[in-house]
């Protein structure tokens, strides 16, 4: 049986395994057919959303994959409305929710899964969004049970449970280095785009919150673990040309390496993307630069959100063409450790894999005990990687 009992009414009076929050989007609707298909038998799921016709529309189609899923539950859930989103915390065990971008939608949600000791799981990349949920509801989840895990999709998990492998591999005692080197091939998601325009546009107020969270978060005692930046250059390892990528994975990394003493007394990442070549690699910083620098400008930002909708995305036969790799190499102890985590396409198919593995992981397994906000390493760490290598993402060792 799992190990965490959520608090309020006890986990077997629940009337839902897994509530999924934002079935009627593009990835919502992904992650809603994963459950479908590989939920286990007797899962008890249902889909919330504010729409009714159009949750009816979403359990029509699941319907016509398998005529059982004509009786799931539609529950009626507003992000405005915050009654409604506390009866839905307190109807279930977990929460998915893929309603973004979060820093506008997502804090009702998670004040209300923190009061009822509901377990919790997003897609966010949004950096000031994970660490405003910390500094509001960190103490209250705490408090109650509630895991909050945040970056269930490709931002963080490959990365996160990639440092996690990597670090088992390694197995050292003295201080430890991780890098990771992003490579894919693959349409982004919309919602992802209007994620990462609005976190530019909100820089100063981005890194006050980064202040303030480490202002009052706790470090662990005789160890130290962070994020460390870097520079463009080539990795002599792997053969590629590295760009640092400005995302909230290598944050997720270090927040892993504080919680878990297995990571050793001295434990860095560093975080990039990998190009072949070097006009690559010059093409990207001078593209992220471009970008950011439109997020500055709100007509730009604007022109930028209308040309890159959010709630849709590429059809089967261009998704099934999509690809990521996501190479580790770690040191330590005078050894060297290469590890890969692999897919397929990540902006979609991979993500709606993960998050639901998430949740079904949270709902189902025996894991460490954990409370409060908590990353997918702390929360779930082997678990969960075992699902996802049985679904299909590889964790390998490269010679």
């Amino acid at each position: 049986m799992p190990s965490h009992q959520p608090s309020g009414r006890p986990s077997g009076q629940r009337d839902h395994d897994i509530v999924l929050f934002g079935a009627t989007g593009f990835t919502g609707g992904l992650t809603a057919e994963y459950l479908l298909r590989h939920g286990p038998a007797g899962l008890r799921w249902a889909l919330a959303g504010r729409n009714a016709e159009k949750l009816e529309a979403v359990r029509s189609r699941l319907a016509a994959i398998d005529p059982a899923a004509a009786d799931l539950p539609l529950l009626h859930a507003d992000a405005t409305d915050a009654a409604s989103l506390a009866d839905v915390a307190a109807s279930t065990r977990v929460v998915i929710t893929t309603v973004g971008p979060y820093l506008e939608h997502g804090e009702p949600l998670v004040a209300a899964c923190a009061e009822a000791g509901t377990d919790y799981v997003d897609l966010t990349g949004e950096p000031e969004f994970v660490d405003r949920m910390y500094l509001a509801h960190h103490a209250t989840a705490e408090r109650t049970g509630a895991r909050i895990v945040h970056a269930c999709g490709f931002d963080s998990i490959p990365h996160d449970l990639g440092a996690l492998y990597t670090v088992q591999q390694l197995a050292a005692s003295g201080p430890v280095r991780v890098r990771g080197v992003v490579r894919s091939g693959g349409t982004f998601s919309g919602g992802t785009f209007h994620s990462a325009l609005g976190q530019f546009s909100r820089a100063r107020q981005m890194r006050a919150a980064m202040q303030e969270r480490r202002r009052v978060e706790p470090r662990p005692e005789g160890r130290r673990s962070r994020a460390i930046g870097g520079k463009p250059h080539r990795d002599d390892v792997l053969g590629y040309w590295l760009v640092p990528l400005p995302t909230i994975d290598p944050f997720v990394v270090a927040r892993s390496g504080a919680a878990l003493a297995s990571y050793g007394p001295d434990f860095g990442y560093s975080h990039y993307a990998g190009t072949k070549t070097l006009r690559y690699a010059v093409g990207g910083v001078v593209g992220a630069g471009l970008v950011f620098g439109a997020a500055q400008v709100p007509p730009l930002r604007s022109f930028l959100l209308r040309k890159v909708p959010q709630g849709e995305g590429p059809d089967e036969r261009r998704r099934s063409k999509s690809w990521f790799h996501v190479d580790f190499i770690g040191e330590g102890d005078g050894r060297t450790v290469h590890t890969r985590v692999s897919g397929g396409d990540p902006g979609y198919d991979e993500t709606a894999k993960m998050l639901a593995e998430s949740a079904l992981s949270l709902a189902l397994d025996d894991n460490p005990p954990s409370a409060g906000q908590v990353t997918t390493a702390q929360a779930m760490g082997d678990n969960l990687i075992a699902r996802l290598q049985a679904a299909g993402i590889r964790f390998e060792v490269v010679d």
